[in-house]
């Protein structure tokens, strides 16, 4: 016997979610059938409120204006640029406390072997230091094989510009995404970065 329609159309939609597989995917599909109409609805409107969000036109990070949250706060320090891979990474650092100077979403990294991604927001990036007051940029790349590629990268880009080149401290684990690790290391890790070259 085989699911109505809805149903089905769920299941595919949950399954081309990152880490969710079909069995999965059904679970959840279970689950949300079982729900009240009211919380199915709260639900169908927080997804439907997606298309009504953007990209920050500064920095890349999720808005619900032309600058997001951080980018729009006066308090923020406009001489410290951090660098991260995605948005997830914003949030983690953020709830860290630690941090408060402003951001730049890559939007990825590097693969090695394939040069250039202009996919990547690099040359936004190049153009931020041209055009702001930067005066460190922190490299809070995940600290992988394409994160550390993405950083010798965009490391020989930036030294030439004047600006101090950082990353975190490697109290983060090699291999290890930022969006996963606690706010101690990540407050740690940077208040104690390294000043690369």
């Amino acid at each position: 016997m085989r699911y109505p329609k809805p149903f089905q159309n769920l299941i595919a939609h949950f399954s081309a979610l990152p880490s969710v597989g079909p069995k999965m995917a059904e679970r959840i599909v279970l689950h949300l059938f079982k729900q009240e109409h009211e919380r199915l609805l709260s639900f169908a409107e927080s997804l439907e409120a997606l298309q009504d969000l953007s990209l920050c036109t500064r920095c890349f990070h999720i808005a619900e204006g032309p600058l997001c949250d951080v980018c729009s706060d006066p308090k923020r320090d406009p001489s410290v640029l951090c660098v991260v891979e995605e948005p997830m990474d914003v949030i983690a650092i953020e709830r860290s406390g630690g941090y408060q100077g402003l951001y730049h979403v890559l939007g990825g990294v590097m693969r090695t072997g394939q040069g250039d991604d202009p996919s990547l927001r690099i040359p936004e990036l190049l153009s931020r230091i041209a055009t702001e007051d930067v005066k460190e940029v922190i490299l809070a790349l995940n600290p992988t094989t394409e994160g550390d590629l993405t950083t010798l990268y965009l490391r020989k880009k930036l030294e030439p510009l004047g600006v101090t080149v950082s990353r975190p401290a490697r109290g983060l684990s090699t291999g290890g995404d930022i969006e996963y690790a606690d706010e101690a290391t990540l407050t740690s890790a940077l208040r104690n970065r390294e000043k690369l070259g």
